[in-house]
């Protein structure tokens, strides 16, 4: 049995603030459970401990002293849907009501990295592999390798990193490494732990993990380019060998509109047409949108950022209120754009919704009721929407990039295939292209649309395939 220690800030459904909770969360429950064994380890942030505590289990107690980090922490175990859960609890860096952004967070990672070595000496636990998502768990491998290497059993385990968003990295002062990581200086002098005089967490990751994944084979192209790899592009040719690309899937039993109890009807891909249906006018019932099936309802489940298109979809927003459609807008992001997409509502009564927050229910409830989502990002590492929408009978139109690229077949009408819309070039005019295109199609050609979301409803969108592809990989990295 190969053991597999997931290292992850959040899981599913525990704490979630990105597609990140939701992949520690499906990739577990999806890998060959007679070959591995798989835990997963995060801290217990505040939430966490609100709603679960009681049904833990307290297994030992541990000491990190690192620096000037002299703290003392408990673990306790989980168990979720099969899969155990250790959580890392402290209340000096964890008991809050947020998971990120506080200024002490340099501090904070490297605590819950040493705390998960010291917690594996303690339990006399050590796994084969060690699965390390983002930065925050990206200075484990080097920890292993270095302050750790003469305990042979840390020594030996095998440490794949997986870059989520290349975006976030965790760059702090270089006094981070040896203030909170106490790391030895020659480390830093000799390049190993340096990166531009600063401490990067994600760059000494990449440099230290046996391999890295990332969650889409697109995503692995243009990290290793300077448009893409945000300073790491460099570092990231250099592990190009040991660089892989694996698309993300989701949990298709908690995405299901057959079984989904948050939407107005359930549905499959026999009745869809009815589903479709009843779903669309609940939802534009409850969003006091006009009823109306027959008129075309696009919308964006997502965070309004640069990141994922929100500009390019306010610019080409009047053109498109200049036709025959609804508009329901589901997220938060930047407060330029929350103001544009409020005053947008204001002007558009019952054409235009813009629900500022974030509500599972309701995002559940547009993915079966919208026609189509739309996902003009920048860039997207892997992208989930588009995954959930197919899954739901809903047509995604997304750019043609990262993970969007790999999911999404735009329609080929001489042959009659594709399961969505996609466009190249990040500008305006484009999307607006392939809108038209696909608010054509929409009216003029439905048995074409209804063929459209037959395919986007066939779609592996599971984490079947993604989890064969990491088993090769973890079988692959015990023999390096």
């Amino acid at each position: 049995m190969i053991k597999v220690l997931f290292v992850s800030f959040e899981s599913l459904p525990f704490v979630k603030t990105g597609g990140l909770a939701d992949v520690v969360y499906a990739l577990p429950k999806a890998l060959d459970k007679n070959e591995f064994e798989v835990r997963v380890v995060m801290p217990m942030f505040k939430s966490i401990k609100e709603k679960y505590y009681e049904g833990m289990k307290y297994l030992d107690h541990i000491y990190v002293h690192s620096g000037f980090i002299n703290e003392e922490a408990n673990i306790y175990s989980y168990i979720n849907e099969g899969i155990e859960y250790l959580f890392i609890e402290n209340d000096t860096y964890f008991n809050r009501d947020g998971v990120y952004g506080y200024a002490d967070d340099a501090a904070r990672f490297s605590f819950y990295n040493i705390a998960v070595v010291e917690m594996m000496i303690k339990m006399d636990y050590y796994p084969d592999i060690c699965h390390e998502h983002d930065y925050h768990a990206a200075v484990l491998p080097a920890l292993c390798k270095i302050r750790y290497n003469a305990i042979e059993k840390i020594r030996s385990i095998r440490h794949i990193l997986t870059i989520h968003n290349l975006a976030y990295q965790g760059e702090y002062d270089k006094q981070v490494l040896f203030d909170y990581l106490a790391f030895d200086y020659k480390y830093y002098e000799n390049g190993d732990l340096r990166f531009n005089d600063y401490c990067n967490f994600m760059k000494i990751g990449i440099v230290f993990a046996d391999f890295v994944t990332t969650v889409s084979k697109t995503y692995a192209k243009e990290i290793q380019t300077p448009e893409f790899g945000n300073r790491l592009d460099v570092i990231l040719q250099y592990r190009g060998k040991d660089l892989y690309g694996i698309v993300n899937g989701i949990d298709v039993d908690s995405f299901n509109p057959a079984k989904d109890d948050q939407i107005e009807k359930k549905y499959s891909i026999r009745n869809y047409l009815a589903g479709k249906r009843e779903n669309k006018l609940a939802l534009q019932r409850q969003l006091g949108l006009a009823e109306s099936a027959e008129t075309m309802l696009i919308g964006m489940v997502s965070r309004l950022t640069f990141q994922k298109g929100a500009d390019i979809f306010l610019s080409a927003i009047q053109d498109i209120l200049h036709k025959d459609v609804q508009i329901a807008i589901l997220g938060t992001g930047e407060s330029k754009h929350e103001y544009s997409f409020k005053m947008l509502e204001n002007e558009n009564r019952h054409r235009f919704v813009y629900y500022c927050g974030y509500n599972e229910k309701l995002a559940h409830e547009m993915y079966a009721g919208l026609d189509l989502l739309c996902m003009p990002s920048l860039f997207e590492p892997c992208g989930i929407s588009q995954l959930i929408s197919m899954r739901y009978g809903t047509l995604p139109l997304v750019r043609e990039t990262g993970g969007l690229k790999d999911t999404v077949d735009p329609l080929n009408e001489y042959e009659n295939t594709g399961n969505g819309f996609s466009f190249g070039p990040y500008s305006t005019e484009d999307f607006l292209r392939v809108f038209n295109y696909a608010y054509t199609q929409y009216y003029e050609y439905p048995e074409r649309w209804k063929m459209l979301v037959k395919n986007a409803m066939k779609t592996d969108v599971s984490f079947e395939r993604s989890a064969r592809e990491y088993e090769e990989l973890y079988r692959k990295v015990l023999t390096k």
